[in-house]
């Protein structure tokens, strides 16, 4: 397996067979998280859409990789890892840090290569032009890093307390807090997809005004979709997160049907 190659893997996660499929779905975890958060998203979506959830480097079977420090750089390799996959249209779905990563692979591939997602679907974060209001905790020492990170309550306590995994989780947290909180936006043209916002009801990291201005960053249809839940609704509420993906997908595959009909 060439280099190149080799990377793709790593980053691009096994789905089901594609034979039957009309539509891929590239699914980026949150802060933390890895690809394994969306393994159930594979059967329960169903043969006409490839699920392909993302592995950056630093966690589950990239352990031993360094996770990256900023987001340009995560987001060029991981476009790279794309590209040999875009042969089917394509959609983007990032949860809190990546939605940010989404967000940025879909402006990189518009840019680049003139391959907008046909949706940009994002969740648990603001609109990324918007600073955040929060103090970084990126820096803090282990014991305060920790407590806000069990504020969060996206990381279980068991893992926090035991001093081994503790130890081989909070590298990579603290890299990927970083990612988010030395983020700069810059200003672009409108992504030229429609994007979906999901947000939980009960979310108090992020405002109804912050998801809101999300509709800045599309020059065509814009979405906010309130789920029951907090900030992890994508656990708590994902019975029916994948109920709503399924219905914004539903007019992509209808539209692939049809032009194959004709």
């Amino acid at each position: 397996m060439s280099a190149r190659a080799s990377s793709e893997a790593a980053w691009i996660s096994p789905g089901r067979s594609a034979d039957k499929a009309q539509l891929r779905l590239f699914c980026v975890p949150y802060a933390g998280g890895g690809a394994s958060i969306f393994h159930p998203w594979i059967a329960a979506l169903g043969p006409s859409i490839d699920v392909r959830p993302v592995q950056p480097p630093g966690r589950e079977n990239r352990l031993r990789e360094r996770p990256f420090m900023a987001l340009g750089p995560l987001v060029a390799s991981l476009a790279d890892a794309m590209t040999p996959w875009l042969g089917l249209p394509y959609v983007l779905f990032g949860a809190s840090m990546g939605a940010l990563i989404a967000f940025e692979v879909a402006r990189l591939l518009s840019r680049a290569l003139s391959r907008p997602p046909a949706k940009l679907l994002v969740a648990a974060h603001r609109a990324p032009q918007l600073p955040d209001p929060r103090p970084d905790i990126h820096g803090l020492p282990d014991a305060r890093f920790i407590q806000e990170v069990r504020r969060l309550h996206g990381t279980p306590n068991e893992v926090l307390a035991h001093p081994e995994l503790r130890a081989l989780l909070l590298p990579l947290l603290r890299a990927d807090f970083t990612v988010c909180e030395t983020y700069h936006h810059r200003t672009g043209e409108p992504l030229d997809c429609p994007i979906v916002v999901f947000s939980g009801q009960e979310d108090g990291e992020v405002s109804r005004r912050d998801l809101d201005a999300w509709r800045a960053q599309t020059r065509r249809a814009f979405a906010l979709r309130m789920l029951p839940g907090g900030h992890f609704f994508l656990h708590t509420a994902r019975a029916a997160l994948l109920a709503a993906v399924v219905e914004e997908l539903s007019p992509l595959l209808r539209c692939r049907r049809e032009l194959r009909s004709w």
